[in-house]
């Protein structure tokens, strides 16, 4: 997720990152061999597609974090970065992050992103939120686990209700309309032109 707005810190407790890496992580351990290749709510990635993208996330995290600029990383986690064992190169991943974030300090730190320099605070929220969109659009994709955990939801949704008509930056389809009773997983998906098929 590359939109970028002016990031405001509102009253609440902390960023569930490590939840949504943990609820991410349970969908990926979900996956059937046969599963690989099925088609995802992002239309141009299948389940494989879209573990890689997060898998590669994660991996520049310890390096954003230890102050790297994206053309010192390079091209370093472009392409197929899980292999032979999906899994295992999402679990590495994560655990690297996972530990790299529980450094004294890290969202504190000013981190070299593509589009210019944030806190860690908005790169950690950023992460965070894309973690749950798209721990959504894998449970879509191998049909199970559809219903995110509640605490996820209302986080994700309160960042992406900030960041106005996605569209625009390209990764995502424009809003969808929602009826006025919806509830917060039907209303962040659809502002994410999703539609909440649970």
């Amino acid at each position: 997720m590359a939109h970028h707005r002016q990031h405001r810190r509102e009253a609440r407790t902390g960023t569930p990152y490590t939840e949504a890496l943990d609820a991410f992580g349970e969908r990926v351990r979900l996956i059937t061999p046969g599963q690989w290749d099925s088609p995802t709510p992002c239309s141009d990635w299948s389940v494989r597609d879209l573990v890689n993208h997060l898998t590669g996330e994660q991996l520049w995290v310890p390096e954003l974090l230890m102050g790297a600029t994206i053309g010192e990383v390079g091209g370093r986690f472009d392409g197929d970065v899980l292999g032979d064992d999906p899994v295992g190169a999402w679990t590495g991943a994560a655990e690297a992050a996972r530990e790299a974030w529980a450094v004294p300090g890290a969202t504190e730190l000013t981190v070299h992103l593509s589009y210019g320099d944030v806190s860690g605070q908005y790169y950690l929220d950023q992460l965070t939120t894309d973690l749950v969109i798209h721990a959504w659009d894998l449970a879509e994709g191998i049909g199970r686990l559809t219903r995110l955990p509640a605490g996820l939801v209302e986080f994700a949704l309160g960042e992406i209700s900030g960041y106005g008509d996605l569209s625009g930056s390209g990764l995502f389809d424009p809003p969808l309309p929602v009826p006025e009773d919806a509830g917060p997983q039907t209303r962040l998906l659809a502002l994410t032109g999703r539609r909440d098929g649970g």
